[in-house]
């Protein structure tokens, strides 16, 4: 290699290598904040919540009392289907978008790591929800699903205090 190149892909290591040490030292601090912070603390007993996610949610979402039921944070998210109901047929379409989209993309890929880890234990449990969506759906709109399940249980851990309890059938 030409004596320029070497210098430019040593310029480009030594610029990595600093932005490595960076985010580590960041990713340290968040762990901490984390484990101070009470709600971040009782948010990352589920499953698919680390410490990004639950102070993310702890700091960007909006107060639990201003919601009066987790459909209604999960719909300030945009986790929630769209309604296209008439004449007492209720219909359920894809996911509003609207809302805090870096709180849905977190929750998103906290589901998607919840089902690989589910997947790789040998499969979520028979007869358990997700077992049961995983047969029958694809998997990014289980994830979104269970996005959508996981917001309502944060506002819940939020709204009452408490921490994640397994489902008896999980």
């Amino acid at each position: 290699m030409p004596p320029e190149v070497t210098g430019l892909c040593q310029i480009f290591f030594d610029l990595i290598a600093g932005l490595s040490a960076r985010i580590d030292a960041l990713t340290r601090q968040l762990r901490q904040i984390a484990r101070q912070d009470d709600v971040a603390r009782r948010l990352m007993t589920m499953p698919g919540i680390g410490p990004v996610t639950a102070v993310s949610i702890a700091v960007l979402a909006a107060p639990p009392e201003m919601f009066s039921k987790g459909r209604d944070f999960a719909a300030w998210i945009g986790l929630a289907p769209r309604q296209h109901s008439t004449g007492g047929k209720t219909r359920l379409g894809k996911i509003s978008k609207m809302g805090q989209r870096d709180l849905r993309r977190l929750l998103i890929i906290g589901a998607m790591s919840a089902i690989q880890a589910a997947q790789k234990r040998g499969g979520a449990p028979d007869g358990s929800w997700l077992a049961r969506m995983l047969a029958r759906k694809p998997k990014m709109l289980v994830a979104v699903a269970l996005a959508n399940k996981m917001a309502r249980m944060a506002w819940a851990i939020m709204a009452h205090g408490g921490v994640y309890e397994t489902p008896a059938n999980a």
